[in-house]
């Protein structure tokens, strides 16, 4: 599973998801939206953050702690 969050470089909120997928042990990576041009317009992304799944917006928002819970399967 390829996880990514698309944040821009000032998003306060990607670090609290940073926080949130780490805690749940997901490994992912960062993309800044001024270093990835054609991925932000492929995707379609206007605000931040953004979280990617195999190449797929699933949270286009600052997801909630439940919510990811839900997404990734796992337990709070």
């Amino acid at each position: 599973m390829d996880v990514m969050i698309i944040a821009t470089k000032a998003c306060t909120h990607r670090k609290n998801l940073e926080n949130e997928l780490t805690h749940m042990r997901i490994p992912y990576r960062v993309c800044f939206v001024e270093d990835c041009a054609d991925l932000v317009q492929k995707l379609s992304i206007r605000h931040s953050p953004n979280l990617v799944v195999d190449d797929e917006v699933v949270f286009r928002k600052q997801p909630t702690e439940v919510e990811l819970h839900a997404y990734f399967g796992t337990k709070t």
